[in-house]
Parts: structure tokens; sequence; C-alpha cells
């Protein structure tokens, strides 16, 4: 049911409404101590942008494939514009409405050396009435979506949060919660809601023993009118409370780098899986399983299906299914590791019979960059260039078999009559950073090398193993069959 529900993410959708923020850094080297103040002078050498908040919820669904819009408050001023930028490239369907006194809520960063030396704030409370301008957009889109996710991060968009929940259950729409109101009722309505272990104790929740925790979670759960309560407790997992049932998932074994945005991936993960099919049960353990991963990544992080079906590993053992990220959304997901700043590897070849010489080929192209796209030629192209006996495997085994591989990101046929059997035209669609061939070339002669190079990239050449091909396969099976 899981993997099932993987192949259908696009089906997910889902609006975010909260406090929408730009997360700005500064990156740079820090070699002295200022003579003004003793404070370290940072030489700032990179500026990044990116969503926060709610829009770093939005995020997080956008690049899990579902369809997702956003709506927030934001300043007429340059950072709102910004941010509305940001949101466009990462394929959000943003409505924000803009609020003439008030800037939009931007947090700064400085960062040196992988540390925060300080953190600006720029920010000013809404209130009630710009709030209730929200409600009036929410009313205009709710139709659009399933599912209704409100992200509060206490900044003021949601003050009207009530009578959201209402216009929101009332056009029959599934709502969930990411708090930060100690008062639960608040959120009267609501189906999920996800508070944090602090959340919970200072909603009254009571975490002296596994039986009073249970107990109390299941009296807020009554008294404040809240279907069910996905409680993250840190180092302990998370665990999925009903007024009948509870579900324990143990946090998952990783090096953490950063917690940073994990609340965030829970909840966008959560609703994603819901949207595509999935049990509460199961959506919750496909979003335990999603936070792990994100931790493991500096910075508000986001988690991609491919990720989220590698660690799936040994329920894909047991079933032996297996996750293949659609051929139109691949090339979606190359822009979203672009925008990460992830150095995008290319390769190509027809890999008709898997051996020991393509996995090593494959596994040296990998360690170039953050990411591999296989360009794999199509069954046609296979045999105009092979003859009529070949392929021996058709497209879709072959995918599905590189696809497991774990130095392989992303397959992508080709291979079309237009194409003349090369991937060229890929290659300008892709555009990666690096391009790799294996085999006696010369650069000039590899496909698609004059692109790479004229945008900046590398182009490199790999020794295939000694001794291994595939026809040497098939030559050895025949000789054994006679």
């Amino acid at each position: 049911m899981k993997l099932a529900a993987l192949q259908q993410l696009n089906k997910a959708k889902v609006l975010v409404v909260g406090d929408v923020m730009l997360d700005r850094y500064w990156h740079g080297d820090t070699g002295r101590i200022s003579p003004e103040a003793p404070v370290p002078v940072v030489k700032v050498s990179a500026l990044e942008d990116k969503a926060g908040g709610a829009a770093n919820v939005a995020k997080n669904i956008a690049h899990l494939d579902g369809k997702v819009g956003l709506l927030g408050l934001i300043g007429e001023d340059d950072n709102g514009k910004t941010l509305e930028a940001i949101l466009t490239k990462e394929n959000i369907e943003s409505s924000l409405v803009n609020v003439v006194e008030l800037p939009t809520i931007a947090k700064m960063r400085v960062i040196s050396r992988h540390q925060q030396v300080v953190r600006l704030d720029l920010e000013e409370p809404f209130q009630l009435s710009h709030s209730q301008l929200l409600l009036e957009r929410l009313k205009q889109e709710v139709d659009k979506y399933d599912f209704v996710l409100f992200s509060d991060y206490n900044k003021g968009a949601l003050c009207a949060i009530s009578d959201m929940i209402a216009v929101a259950k009332a056009a029959g729409k599934t709502v969930l919660i990411d708090p930060k109101n100690s008062d639960l009722s608040l959120y009267q309505g609501a189906d999920f809601i996800t508070p944090n272990l602090n959340e919970f104790k200072l909603a009254g929740g009571d975490t002296s023993s596994e039986e009073a925790l249970t107990s109390s979670a299941r009296e807020l759960l009554k008294t404040s009118g809240i279907g069910a309560m996905l409680l993250t407790r840190s180092e302990q997992g998370m665990s999925l409370i009903t007024n009948t049932e509870k579900f324990d998932f143990p946090a998952q074994v990783q090096e953490v780098s950063d917690v940073t945005g994990a609340g965030d991936t829970v909840i966008a993960t959560l609703t994603t899986m819901l949207g595509a099919g999935m049990s509460a049960k199961d959506a919750v353990e496909v979003a335990n399983i999603a936070a792990g991963i994100a931790v493991s990544k500096l910075g508000a992080a986001t988690v991609s299906p491919e990720e989220l079906s590698r660690k799936l590993g040994q329920y894909l053992r047991e079933t032996g299914e297996h996750y293949q990220t659609p051929f139109e959304e691949v090339l979606k997901h190359i822009t979203f590791a672009k925008q990460n700043g992830e150095t995008i590897v290319f390769t190509n070849g027809c890999f008709d019979i898997l051996h020991a010489g393509h996995v090593r080929y494959l596994a040296q192209a990998k360690a170039m960059g953050d990411r591999l796209v296989v360009g794999l030629n199509n069954d046609e192209s296979i045999s105009r260039l092979k003859g009529p006996e070949r392929p021996i495997n058709p497209l879709k085994e072959r995918a599905m078999v590189l696809s497991a591989l774990a130095s392989v990101d992303w397959v992508i046929p080709f291979g079309s009559v237009e194409e003349n059997d090369t991937p060229a035209k890929l290659i300008e669609m892709v555009s990666p950073d690096i391009l790799v061939k294996g085999g006696d070339y010369k650069v000039e002669e590899i496909a698609g090398a004059e692109h790479v190079l004229n945008q900046g990239g590398k182009v490199e050449v790999l020794a295939f193993l000694d001794g291994c091909s595939t026809s040497n396969v098939i030559k050895k099976a025949q000789l054994q069959k006679s």
C-alpha cells in the first residue's frame, strides 16, 4: 500500500495556510575580531534566500510531488517580492495577501564555518484584521484542494484560526494543524494536530509515564474537539493517538546534523501521504522516515520520493516492489536538486544486462557529484544499435534494476528516431554540471559535451572494467547453453 501511494503523490491536493517568512543566510569566513567591539568580523561571500515558516511546509509538499497552494501575509516590500519569486521556482501556487503597514517576516542569519554567528529577525505581529483578510482569501481558494494544512508560527496570520477551520470543514476538507497556541480548543474541528513534546506539555499533556501521556492526550483531543494527535517525541520517535488507538514509531537511526524544519517535514509528509491514499498509520510511518532523513541534512531540508522509497528498504525487500519515479516528474526533481545547490552528474547507456563493470562505473560517476542521472536507451534504439535480437531486457525492467542501485538517483529513457539514438537533446534538458562517458573517447566525440562545456560544466571519461561487457555475458551464456 505504501508503494502504491508513492506512485500517486501528485494526487495530493493541499492548501497550506499560515505564517510565511523569508529565511536569508549570509555565508562567509571569520578571521579576526572587530576593533570596534568584541565581535567576529564575517567577510560575506555568498547570500542564500529560502522559503521559511509555512512556506517551507509548502516547499516540502511540492518536493514530494504534491499539488500545493499557499496562503499567507507579506508586506509590500522587497523581501515579499523575493519570497514570491522563490515560491514560483518551487512550483508552489502562492496567493499571498499584501499588508501595507507591516513588513514581510524575515529571519536573517550570518553563518561562518557552518556555525550561526547571529540571527536578525525583521517582524511585526499581524493583527486580527489582517488574519481576516486571509480568511476571505481562504474562502475563495478552499474548493481547489482536498486538504487544508494550517502552519502556525504564532506571528498573527492565524489569529482567525477557528473561523478558518470552520470554513475548511464546511467545504468538506481534511484539516491538519501544526500548533503554537497552548489552548488547543482554538483548533476545534481539526482532524489531525501535530504538537511536539514541549507544546504538548504546555497544552496540559502529562509525560510522567506512557499511560499518563496517552490518557492526557485523549483527554485533550476530547475536550478540544480534535480527531487525532501525532505527537513528535524527538529521540523517542512519534506517537499517533486517537480516542481508541495508539501507535508508536521509534526514531529512525540517523546521524543528526540539524533538526531545523523537521516538524515542517513531518506534517507536510503526513498530509501528502494521506492525500495519496495512505491510511493514517501508514502515513505517519512514512512521515517518521522522512523526519529521519531531514535531520541528517543541514538546514531546513526537504525529502524526495526517491529518498523515502530507499528508506522503506525492508518493506521493499519483503514485497519485491520498487518505487520508480514517473518519467514526467524527473526533470522537476532535478530542478529542485539544482535549487538546493546539488551537483548533477549525467551518464548514459543501454545497460541491457547489468554487470560488475556497470556497477563500478556508475558508482564512480556518482562520486563526482551529489546526484546521478542515467539516460537509458529505449528498446527501439538498442535494436537499431545492437541488432534485432537486442535488448535482452525491456526498458521497464532495465530502468527498475538501475533505479535500485544506491548510486543512481534518476533514470530517463531516450532514443527516438528524431534523437538519432544519442542523448544530446536529453542532456540539453537536464543541463548537468558534469557529463560522464565510459570508454576510449575524446571529449569532442561525446554527444552533449559541447552544451555542458558551454554551460560551464565538465566532461569526464572513465575507463571500463577489463573483461566486463554485456556482449561477453551473452557469449558466455550461449556457450553454456550449447
